[in-house]
């Protein structure tokens, strides 16, 4: 029963798939038009400039700044970390129910 069913759905897929694509492909041939944006290649002047920070102080700097000059965080040690962290887990509810097989 599940072959022939199988079957009857693939011979209908077959012909609904076929009256599909016979009505909507021409056999004309249809060569590839690129769009044309005459305004792109055109020669403009610029646009005045524009200042995006409100003022009209320009202020401009090269290199970079090295690393050792930018401020850090302090960074806490390994044993004031697992301190921290054994406080937090003490907080934490503990279950009510242990199950045990």
């Amino acid at each position: 029963m599940k072959t022939a069913f199988l079957i009857l759905c693939l011979l209908l897929t077959t012909a609904a798939f076929g009256q599909y694509v016979g009505a909507s492909i021409s056999s004309q041939p249809q060569p590839y038009q690129a769009p044309s944006h005459p305004q792109h290649a055109t020669v403009q002047p610029l646009a005045a400039e524009q200042y995006v920070l409100g003022g009209t102080a320009y202020t401009s700097a090269q290199g970079e700044k090295p690393t050792w000059e930018l401020p850090q965080a302090p960074v806490p040690s390994l044993g004031e970390t697992a301190r921290i962290l054994r406080k937090e887990h003490a907080k934490v509810k503990k279950a009510r129910v242990v199950f045990e097989n």
